[in-house]
């Protein structure tokens, strides 16, 4: 068994791309040559804009191979405004194609969040073959919200709006956020909607896409302060069971920031019932950075992904970044398991993003204490990395062994000199913790600064941390998706030192291993002229 401190020093990666500048009918810029997607900040693996403002993901399908990411864009500019469906499609959920803008902001009535789904057999006889793309969306005006579609017979290039909008209007100034599925068992579509100010969804029903008849409603329950929007719903089975239930996540947004937290219960086709106290908060990511999260319709082998807006309205209008404004959160798979207190959601990231792994370093077996000098390893490089660690410590049942054992132990990113973010677990309160009060540039907002804490008892004494870095990110997945965190930082890029610490004691580094992941961007060498018509 060796004995030290880890110290991994980093050091930066540029990636040159050589292709030519391009310009999309969209108004999307690709810059080309070396500078593309190598801007200060700029993620190297998540979804970002070329450029301009993006929030909330949109109209999650998978159809005819691909997996579309449809999201709300400010063609004009870096901050909110003038909201429009931007759109993107991957064959696996990494790699993404920026397309032309789908569905533009038409007059006075921006397209808010909503949802897309395949119909299959042509149930809103809109498709011109036996199926087609049919989206649903949050029509926007200052005094009213209502829903509305338009369809696609080309495979999500463009888009016409339906004659008959709105498809569902009942005269509310805050009535949004359509998330639209197929409920197999009667056979029927369903509508989940949010009420914000009231903290309810509610429910409809329809046979063709056109037409909704109200179901019934749910809430207020869970975090009612703020409020409610970009509801989901969807089932699935009990990891290791023949259970399945239902899950019902609902984003809020109140005077400290932007979260999400979700329901476990039955849904019977008309109404939705949660199993657990009606003040019971279940959150689906302890970090600060992740809102708007939804699932994709349809994809392969019914497996439930999901994946949401890396950022928090707290500051999303300030963060320092330049020609472009917000990332999506890596693609995540979701469970249910049961755990000793309840079913819960754990998430866990798509296997797909393996294929950026590049050589790793490895190390095991390695008893750290408190002081030891340093181990350095200076073969991997810092801005974009997976980090996979987990740690063992012994039970403490005497005050002498306390002495012994240590009390906090984890990983530092992008350490230098006055900077550092920790991914850290604090054994007294059996807690898994992100710190970022030093990670950089905090000063664009004046509670930006801040350490995120979720609870994650290691009975075993073992603790696992599953870490993705992305230059301006760090997500973290502690013991295998118990506990999820993703948090936005500012690093100076120059500081790139990754440090395995311990304080306290002793702790004992069972396998760590650290991949330097390749960046998904390329300077497009062409872009389609298709445009949507309103």
């Amino acid at each position: 068994m060796r004995t030290g401190f880890l110290l991994l020093v980093l050091s930066s990666l540029a990636v040159a791309c050589t292709q030519p500048a391009e310009t999309s009918s969209a108004g999307l810029v690709a810059t080309g040559d070396s500078a593309y997607y190598q801007e200060k900040y700029r993620p190297a693996y998540h979804f970002t804009p070329e450029k301009n403002w993006m929030n909330d993901p949109n109209g999650l399908v998978y159809y005819e191979g691909e997996y579309h990411l449809f999201f709300q864009y400010n063609p004009e500019g870096t901050v909110w405004g003038n909201m429009s469906w931007g759109h993107a499609v991957s064959p696996d959920l990494v790699h993404w194609e920026h397309l032309p803008l789908a569905i533009p902001m038409v007059g006075d009535t921006m397209i808010f969040s909503g949802s897309a789904v395949v119909d299959q057999h042509n149930s809103s006889g809109l498709c011109e073959g036996e199926s087609c793309l049919v989206a649903i969306y949050t029509a926007h005006t200052e005094t009213n919200q209502s829903q509305s579609i338009a369809v696609s017979n080309d495979r999500g290039r463009t888009w016409q709006q339906y004659s008959g909008n709105p498809v569902l209007n009942e005269s509310m100034k805050d009535f949004r956020d359509p998330k639209v599925s197929w409920y197999e068992p009667a056979q029927h579509w369903v509508m989940t909607v949010a009420l914000p100010t009231e903290h309810k969804v509610r429910f409809y029903k329809s046979e063709n896409l056109l037409e909704w008849e109200q179901l019934s409603e749910f809430g207020p329950q869970g975090f009612v302060d703020g409020i409610w929007e970009c509801p989901d719903l969807f089932s699935l089975p009990v990891s290791g069971t023949d259970e399945e239930k239902w899950v019902l996540i609902v984003s809020y947004n109140g005077e400290e920031g932007s979260d999400m937290q979700y329901f476990v219960g039955d849904f019977d086709g008309t109404r939705f019932t949660n199993e657990n106290a009606k003040d019971l908060v279940l959150t689906l990511d302890e970090g600060l950075d992740n809102y708007a999260a939804v699932t994709w319709n349809n994809a392969p082998d019914n497996q439930r992904l999901i994946i949401g807006w890396f950022n928090n309205w707290r500051y999303a209008r300030d963060i320092p970044t330049s020609t472009w404004r917000s990332a999506q959160t890596i693609v995540s798979t979701a469970q249910l398991r049961q755990y000793p207190e309840g079913v819960r959601l754990a998430l866990q990231p798509v296997p797909a993003l393996e294929k950026l792994r590049q050589t790793a370093v490895h190390h095991d077996d390695v008893q750290l204490r408190e002081g030891d000098d340093f181990l350095s390893v200076e073969s991997i490089q810092g801005g974009q990395l997976e980090i996979l660690a987990e740690f063992a410590y012994e039970a403490i049942e005497t005050p002498t062994e306390a002495e012994q054992l240590a009390s906090e132990f984890g990983i530092k990113i992008f350490k230098g000199q006055g900077q550092e973010t920790v991914i850290g677990y604090d054994v007294a309160s059996q807690s898994l913790f992100v710190d970022r009060t030093q990670s950089g540039d905090t000063s664009f907002a004046n509670n930006f600064s801040a350490r995120t804490i979720g609870l994650m008892p290691a009975d075993s004494g073992t603790v696992k941390m599953h870490i993705f870095v992305d230059h301006s990110s760090v997500e973290v997945f502690g013991n295998d998706g118990y506990v999820t965190m993703s948090n936005r930082i500012f690093p100076d890029p120059q500081k790139d030192d990754v440090e395995v610490y311990t304080r306290g004691g002793r702790v004992t580094l069972q396998s760590l291993d650290i991949w330097p992941l390749r960046s998904i961007w390329s300077a497009p060498a062409s872009r389609s002229s298709a445009s949507s018509t309103p």
